[in-house]
């Protein structure tokens, strides 16, 4: 395993919508490499997107750019700003709670699905093994990005999985938007256990077929990952206060 930012290849991010056809279209494909170097970090909050220079490094017209701006800006990435251009957002307070509130009560429902699905002895070898994965990912240094990719994989098989197309969509709708925000509730060491233990007792709810327990599991740990995310972006938001000082 590495732990680059490079795990979040423009394919693993294409992936994380869950409805997307398997052949991208040149705007997508533009995207979903933005949106690698959003959720990365390459592109700094703030930072504007040339289209005119994102344009001559892949070759193409500014007219798939813009459109790819536009797919961006649909998932909250960047905000499109009159005679200025294109600009990577802010991670926000409001945003988080109001992106991790949802996930908390979709999720729970989610797994109570399949906690409560005969299929689920098909599902629990996947979820074993990623889970596993996990155990050790939590304990390597660095900010998790090889933790938070394994999550992300065991998100979307358990998505697809729940048999709600529906709630597949709408999921599928918020993952970029979350995987943002997942590094920042995921970024330690101490955040990275106290999750595997929430992902271990899921899976300890879908052996027993509890779906009380699945859907409270889930909920309490997207609720986890939300407070970890608000307290750091609090922290970030009151060093350069103090500093000023």
């Amino acid at each position: 395993m590495t732990t680059s930012s490079q795990n979040f290849s423009a394919e693993r991010l294409s992936h994380l919508r869950q409805d997307a056809p398997l052949t991208l279209s040149l705007p997508e494909q533009i995207a979903a490499r933005l949106s690698e170097r959003i959720v990365s970090g390459a592109y700094a909050p703030g930072q504007r997107i040339l289209e005119q220079a994102v344009a001559a490094e892949f070759e193409v017209s500014r007219g798939p750019v813009r459109e790819a701006l536009r797919l961006l800006e649909k998932e909250g990435l960047v905000m499109i700003l009159p005679r200025r251009g294109a600009q990577v957002t802010n991670p926000t307070i409001e945003e988080v709670n109001e992106i991790f509130d949802i996930r908390a009560m979709l999720n729970g429902l989610r797994d109570r699905l399949i906690a409560e699905s005969p299929r689920r002895e098909s599902l629990l070898p996947l979820i074993e093994e990623d889970i596993a994965r996990l155990v050790q990912a939590a304990e390597l240094p660095g900010t998790g990005d090889d933790y938070i990719e394994i999550v992300t994989r065991l998100n979307r098989l358990l998505t697809q999985a729940a048999g709600n197309r529906r709630l597949q969509t709408i999921l599928g709708s918020l993952a970029v938007q979350t995987v943002r925000y997942t590094r920042l509730g995921l970024s330690s060491r101490e955040r990275r256990l106290q999750s595997v233990r929430h992902w271990q007792g899921l899976l300890q709810a879908i052996r027993a077929g509890d779906g009380d327990a699945a859907e409270r599991t889930a909920r309490q740990r997207v609720l986890d990952s939300r407070d970890a995310a608000v307290e750091l972006l609090q922290t970030q938001a009151a060093t350069p206060a103090q500093s000023a000082s």
